[in-house]
């Protein structure tokens, strides 16, 4: 089963800027997996925005029927 597009390219940016952001905070300032709780959170949260925004495919997004792409 092939996934369908369901992030469009405004929302692709945003979230590659935020994950990649995130990314950054949590394992430079925040200590990364051995820092503290929210420091992995963000190392996490950031991973998947990352990884949603390269494959074009938000499985939240998939749940409850959203799409940025502008088609029907």
């Amino acid at each position: 089963m092939a996934l369908s597009v369901n992030v469009g390219t405004a929302d692709r940016w945003i979230r590659l800027l935020a994950g990649l952001l995130l990314f950054l905070f949590g394992s430079l300032s925040w200590g990364g997996w051995e820092g503290t709780w929210y420091g992995v959170l963000a190392l996490v949260v950031g991973i998947v925005l990352i990884l949603t925004s390269l494959i074009r495919w938000c499985p939240l997004y998939a749940l409850f029927r959203l799409r940025t792409t502008g088609k029907s």
